[in-house]
């Protein structure tokens, strides 16, 4: 079943999953599955950036038995627009071939260059990804991919196993147009990764081959013949109704091995966690060179399993015992014997099917086909490797110092050690370089096998003295082994009692190592052996330093993050308004909520502005880090020194705009030299009007205002949304609203109603919920708005400001009409001195009237009718003169000889602030008076 985006089947099916609506039918339960998987990990599908990975080995194994396979797809699809890809265990892309090879330069990087992850945690539903969480061949149609950037192609994917463990090693996926879907490109697929698989085999030791050889021989002989109740040979991970986990299979191989070291026929119960039994039975094989082992198969007990006779065997005259070849001797980088369970696919004689009226006996799984003589070398640099291969997957999942230095010790205990205890310096914990390291380490992790640790506990300050193992490691920089403490005499005697409690549980073993990374000293890590009898070795000093190598790198990397968020964090608070300024226009209350990964630019801002008027700004930068802060500090910077110059929403947001251009400019300019460019920015400014309840607004691709009216319904003002800043040559909008008196505006940034895992409507709606309630303060509304809204792990950073609004008595407002005359001036300054006494101003009247007369008079000569005088009572005194000229007047110091030229000069020595402000009528020259002036 398939169909395209714009057919009805999986599209159609897929937009209501994604709308939250249960599907029932219509969609294969792989793809179903994968969705589900994608929404539970937050993947979104409009993601476009996938993780990138340099480090992928170019000429490993599998790339070399798959090349010439690649070679020939890519020679048979010649000409068409089909695309073949190898990708490992992990999903990455190892390989690309292309049908017409100018696809690699039309393609985007993630679908032409190797080095992309295309797991599904990451990629969501695709060939690669599916496949690997199948494990087998899938077929992905348009509609089915999850990810919008796939909706036009569909795939044939399959894995690729080795053929002695079973285990996937990577995935071969065809690419194609959804119109070239053919049923013989499933086939295709599947042969060509048998072919791989072959060529892999072709790579393995003939000392391997030829052991497995016998066992499948002798396994189609049985099969052949009488049932003896072998049963049903099948991979390890696919025996019983849901298989073997990997911590399954880690006990079995365990036990295995001592099997085989034992070079005897036995049967053995294996408990296995959650209630599971199995029986191992191992018995030995020769192959026909004469080579002797063992082989372990596994049976699930409840299968009424038996001892077997010895298998057949090759009957040749006795050989002499051929020794390895030298590039397989035992090492901790090469295990020296084949280890592997049977894979589920293998087209071995063992996969035959039986006769019609044969009964099948219990399933049967191989576990391990090994030397004894080598089995206990090749065990312990197996478990070496994988003890290694899951650090490298589990040490390093967060950006937090202590919780990366805990992952090692739980990788470290029991597999290496009994006890591990991680010191670091203080200094490291903060993001720092410590100077000292040694004279300032503090004990951040403690763990063992059992709770009641003899070590010190975390949190302690820990001190060393010159002598101990673990001072001479910091001091050399090298791992130091300790395999009998109790002939330690440095360690011992640093604290003779604590040193004896130690020794008096047990531990009896040390390897202490430095945490070393880019050449800084971030600590020491110890690890204590008390439970197995043997001491450290210098395999095991080995094991200690390359789990302490890998986990040196990601605590660094957590510290370094560390002082980048703390320097960013510190940066935006700086740049952050620390209070709130004197206006009375509005009560306001703010909150400020970093991200949790890391520092965005999210600001906001209250400027009082003449006339009693007030600005309300709420703003943000794309991004996170340094950049992005230091980028909001020169926005606010620049937004107040545009609204001092009482622009216009629109003309602000127009300036900030050509500001964010320029600046983006110049930080493409040195974009070689490693500075990151500004993408852009969303802002939202308000300017409200007490006098006559009026709010000014325009935004530029920010989300709207809530506003809350005082019977406690809540709308959302529909205003003209604007492109970002930073485009350059867009328009802006401005829309105006006379609010309700004892409104509330609350501005936000995107950071609180945004998030991939909530949808945003339903966001909304909880807002609006939250923000319905009657007289509530705006500290009450901030308190009440995070709580209930704000997620629990912001990935971006929030910014909420709350302004309750007021409106200013109309007995605190004089207003008159003046024609231009300059006779009326007298009038002005008489009905002014009036309203002052009123007010109960008689000490400012003598300041207002020298104030109003030149201001007037300045009006009347070189203005535009009409001419208002306007007299406002708040917080100060505020004396406004407006008039249709678009002309603003500037102070200058007049000469001796002239007569005028003083009049603005006597303003600013009576006023505590002046200016002037453009109307879209004209101008507004005003003043302010300080109440308690004489």
């Amino acid at each position: 079943m398939g169909a395209t985006g714009e057919q009805i089947g999986p599209a159609r099916s897929r937009e209501r999953f994604l709308g939250g609506e249960p599907l029932t039918g219509g969609v294969r339960s792989p793809i179903m599955n994968s969705w589900l998987r994608c929404q539970s990990l937050g993947l979104s599908p409009d993601q476009t950036e996938l993780p990138y990975r340099d480090d992928f080995d170019p000429d490993s194994r599998l790339v070399r038995a798959a090349g010439p396979v690649l070679d020939q797809l890519a020679s048979r699809f010649a000409g068409s627009p089909m695309n073949v890809a190898l990708a490992d265990a992990g999903g990455t892309v190892l390989e690309r071939r292309f049908g017409e090879p100018d696809l690699a330069h039309v393609l985007p990087p993630i679908q032409s260059v190797p080095g992309f992850v295309f797991a599904e945690r990451v990629a969501g539903t695709n060939g690669i990804g599916l496949a690997l969480a199948e494990r087998r061949l899938v077929q992905v149609y348009g509609a089915e991919h999850f990810a919008q950037r796939s909706q036009s192609s569909a795939c044939s994917a399959t894995p690729i196993r080795d053929q002695l463990s079973g285990d996937i090693v990577g995935v071969l996926c065809f690419g194609y147009p959804h119109s070239y879907q053919d049923p013989a490109l499933a086939v295709l697929v599947r042969r060509a990764a048998e072919t791989v698989e072959r060529r892999l085999m072709e790579q393995r030791s003939a000392r391997e081959r030829a052991l497995l050889r016998t066992y499948l021989d002798a396994g189609h002989l049985v099969h052949g013949g009488a049932d003896t109740g072998n049963g049903h040979l099948m991979a390890l991970d696919e025996l019983g109704d849901s298989g073997f986990g990997r911590g399954d299979q880690m006990i079995l191989k365990e036990k295995a091995t001592e099997l085989i070291c034992s070079t005897q026929r036995a049967a053995v119960e294996v408990a296995l966690p959650h209630g599971r039994g199995v029986t191992l039975m191992s018995r030995p094989v020769t192959s026909r060179s004469g080579v002797e082992g063992v082989v372990v198969e596994a049976v699930l007990t409840g299968d009424a399993p038996q001892l077997i006779g010895d298998a057949p065997q090759a009957h040749h005259p006795q050989q002499a015992h051929h020794p390895l070849p030298a590039h397989h001797a035992p090492s901790a980088d090469h295990p020296p014997q084949a280890h592997h369970p049977v894979p589920g696919h293998h087209p071995s004689p063992a996969r035959h099917a039986r006769p019609a009226n044969h009964v099948a006996g219990p399933a049967r799984g191989l576990v391990l086909v090994g030397e004894p003589e080598v089995g206990k070398y090749a065990v312990a640099a197996r478990r070496r490797l994988e003890l290694l291969a899951e650090a490298s997957a589990r040490i390093g999942t967060t950006l937090d110092v202590t919780r990366t230095a805990r992952e090692l010790a739980e990788m470290a205990v029991p597999r290496l050690a009994d006890y591990v205890t991680i010191d670091v310096p203080e200094a490291v914990l903060r993001g720092e370089e410590s100077a000292h390291p040694g004279t300032e380490l503090h004990r951040a992790v403690v763990h063992g096998i059992r709770d009641d640790c003899p070590f010190y506990p975390a949190g302690r300050r820990v001190e060393l003295r010159a002598g101990t193992p673990h001072m001479r490691c910091l001091d050399s920089g090298r791992a130091v082994l300790e395999p009998d403490l109790s002939t330690a005499v440095g360690w011992i005697d640093q604290e003779p009692e604590h040193a004896r409690r130690i020794l008096d549980r047990g531990v009896h073993s040390l390897v202490a190592v430095p945490l070393l990374a880019r050449g800084v000293l971030l600590g020491i890590a110890s690890f204590y052996r008390s439970e197995d009898p043997a001491p450290f070795g210098d395999d095991d000093s080995r094991l200690a330093r390359e789990l302490a190598a890998r986990a040196a790198l990601c605590i660094d990397n957590a510290r370094r993050y560390t002082r980048e968020h703390t320097l960013a964090l510190a940066l935006q608070r700086s740049l952050l308004p620390r209070g709130m300024p004197e206006q009375g226009a509005v009560d306001v209350a703010h909150r400020y909520l970093p991200a949790e990964s890391g520092v965005g630019g999210d600001w906001f801002d209250v400027i009082p502005l003449s006339g009693t008027r007030v600005a309300l700004l709420v703003g943000d930068v794309v991004g996170q880090g340094l950049h992005a802060a230091a980028t909001m500090g020169r926005l606010r910077t620049a937004a107040r020194n545009f609204a001092e110059l009482e622009l216009a929403p629109d003309e602000l947001l127009t300036h900030l705009d050509n500001l964010l251009v320029r600046l983006d400019r110049e930080e493409g300019g040195e974009s070689d030299s490693g500075s990151t460019g500004i993408v852009g920015a969303t802002c939202l400014y308000a300017v409200y009007d007490p006098t006559s309840r009026l709010c000014t607004m325009a935004r530029a691709g920010h989300p709207p205002p809530a506003l809350v009216h005082p019977d406690g319904g809540v709308s959302f003002p529909e205003l003209p949304a604007g492109p970002p800043l930073g485009l350059g040559g867009l328009p802006f909008e401005t829309a105006e609203i006379r609010l309700p008196e004892g409104s509330t505006l609350v501005l936000y940034t995107d950071g609180l109603i945004e998030d991939r895992h909530r949808d945003l409507d339903v966001t909304l709606d909880q807002l609006s919920r939250t923000l319905a309630h009657r007289d509530r303060t705006p500290e009450d509304t901030c308190r009440a708005v995070m709580d209930a809204v704000a997620p629990d792990h912001p990935e971006d950073d929030i910014a909420l400001l709350v302004a309750r609004t007021r409106t200013l008595p109309a007995d605190r407002v004089a207003t008159w009409d003046v024609p231009a005359d300059p006779a009326q001036v007298s009038g002005v300054r008489a009905a002014a001195t009036r309203r002052l006494t009123d007010w109960g101003l008689e000490e400012q009247a003598f300041a207002a009237e020298l104030m109003l007369s030149e201001l007037v008079t300045n009006a009347v000569r070189y203005g535009n009718e009409p001419i208002q005088v306007r007299l406002i009572l708040d917080r100060t005194l505020i004396c406004e003169v407006s008039d249709g000229s678009s002309t603003a007047p500037h102070l200058r110091r007049a000469a001796n000889t002239e007569e005028g030229g003083r009049g603005l000069f006597l303003v600013a020595q009576l006023a505590h602030a002046w200016g002037t402000r453009y109307t879209p009528h004209g101008k507004v020259i005003w003043a302010e008076c300080a109440l308690d002036a004489a």
